[in-house]
């Protein structure tokens, strides 16, 4: 499994193109952004290109899904359904978050309609990258319809915003809950194995052992509410 990162966005969020080396076919896990780069490493290494593999609808996740749409137009675009209405709101995801409409253009926020979903993940569906096998995990928590695609072969789980180095995602947001984040968490990253390597949207790579052992909101050193570890 050949594994590109590009670090993207204001929000300094990790896109990843994820490569079987044995066929060369490829996927994009949240494209946060237009970013020619990313198209080029597909184009350049001849990979063939067969879906948006989206973990949530955020716009720094899925802001770039039109830009490879429009590179790969008979590529799938694949998002859990509960996410649709935020993926379909994509343009009015910066006006919702504060961000005055004559800043859009300047900030890289003023979103075009997204493409159409081609299908819906189902929970525990196997997906098929080649030789590779995401099994598809519905974790709730950060957003409705937030998934996390564990590689088991391969010793691999991509997370979106669910799971970050001593961290977990936001859960203010509309549709967030912390209570059922921790919940998917313990019950579809945690369990998978302490030697499975995390790929987080944001920040460095970890592993579910390590943050299992000294993540404070794993831990249970850092209670919601009180505004500081404890």
């Amino acid at each position: 499994m050949l594994i590109k990162t590009f670090t993207i966005t204001p929000f300094q969020q990790n896109t990843r193109v994820v490569v079987c080396e044995d066929t060369g076919n490829a996927v994009c896990i949240d494209p946060g952004e237009k970013c020619e780069a990313i198209v080029d490493f597909i184009t350049d290494n001849e990979y063939t290109f067969q879906a948006v593999t989206l973990t949530h609808g955020h716009l720094d996740h899925a802001g770039g899904t039109l830009d490879l749409h429009r590179a790969f137009p008979e590529a799938e675009i694949l998002l859990h359904k509960d996410d649709e209405p935020l993926y379909y709101g994509l343009p009015q995801q910066p006006l919702r978050m504060g961000i005055p409409q004559g800043q859009l253009k300047a900030l890289g926020f003023d979103y075009e309609a997204p493409p159409k979903i081609t299908r819906n993940w189902e929970h525990g569906e196997s997906y098929a990258i080649g030789n590779l096998t995401f099994e598809v995990l519905h974790c709730p928590g950060h957003t409705p319809g937030h998934v996390v695609f564990a590689e088991k072969k391969q010793r691999s789980v991509f997370v979106g915003d669910c799971l970050f180095q001593g961290s977990i995602g936001r859960t203010d947001l509309p549709g967030g809950s912390h209570e059922q984040l921790l919940e998917s968490i313990k019950n579809n990253i945690l369990s998978l194995g302490d030697d499975f390597t995390v790929y987080s949207g944001h920040g460095p790579e970890t592993t579910v052992g390590h943050e299992k052992n000294t993540n404070p909101f794993l831990t249970g050193t850092y209670q919601i509410g009180r505004g500081r570890y404890i």
